[in-house]
């Protein structure tokens, strides 16, 4: 039976590939549309519907049902840091369609210069060379001009995917620091499922799984400094991973 598993997950994973990208040429012209708004609020408001639009006809495809809970925790008219678990590549193209409003998240630059998916990273992410000091500090400068137009940042604390047997990875300090520097409260969502789907030790592998993403109550900023508050949220995020895996 495992073995049947391994050759369907390999078959199933192409048969991933393929819908995304068909998937893909289909709504870029319509994503490209959000330039067309003046104010960037609104057009990133645009592109994340969309964007939410295309992973959910893909999920379905894919067979990946999606239960997504804690939406109450975004108040009207206010924009937040959002800090996501990140155990799969999978992670990515999930979490920030389905936050609500628009959104950017980090990432890095190279990807800006794939053909035509580049469009749309560009549009979805500040980029970033992590090796080079002055393209982090301009990032970091990014991140809080996207803040203060209202538009909310997704971060993933851990830096890069879970190969642990830890429920999370250490975090880093920088998603923290934004938070006290532009005093913007931290949603913590919690990403379940995503492992089983696509192991991080399997490649080429994805499984129909049922996947949840949990936005939790915000965490403020206020009377905490970097470490405590990185410590704060990691505690909330570890107990709400373990509660429902």
């Amino acid at each position: 039976m495992s073995f049947l598993k391994n050759i369907f997950a390999r078959i199933w994973a192409f048969w991933g590939l393929i819908s995304f990208v068909f998937t893909f040429l289909i709504i870029i012209i319509p994503s490209m549309c959000s330039h067309l708004y003046k104010d960037e609020k609104k057009g990133q408001d645009f592109f994340i519907k969309v964007s939410k639009i295309w992973m959910s006809v893909w999920l379905f495809l894919i067979g990946c049902s999606l239960k997504v809970i804690g939406k109450e925790n975004f108040k009207k008219n206010t924009n937040y840091i959002i800090v996501f678990n990140h155990n799969a590549l999978l992670d990515i193209p999930l979490s920030a369609p389905f936050v609500p409003s628009g959104n950017k998240t980090i990432g890095k630059d190279s990807f800006a210069k794939v053909p035509i998916f580049g469009w749309f990273y560009k549009r979805g992410a500040i980029l970033v060379n992590r090796k080079n000091e002055k393209s982090r500090s301009r990032s970091y400068d990014a991140m809080k001009q996207i803040l203060q137009k209202g538009i909310h940042m997704c971060l993933y604390p851990e830096g890069t995917r879970n190969r642990t047997d830890k429920p999370l990875k250490e975090f880093y300090d920088g998603a923290f620091k934004l938070a006290i520097d532009t005093k913007k409260e931290i949603i913590p969502c919690v990403i379940t499922g995503t492992k089983k789907a696509m192991p991080i030790n399997k490649p080429m592998y994805l499984l129909p799984t049922k996947l949840k993403m949990i936005f939790l109550p915000p965490v403020s900023f206020e009377n905490t400094d970097v470490k405590s508050l990185n410590k704060k949220v990691f505690d909330i995020m570890e107990k709400e991973f373990i509660a429902k895996s």
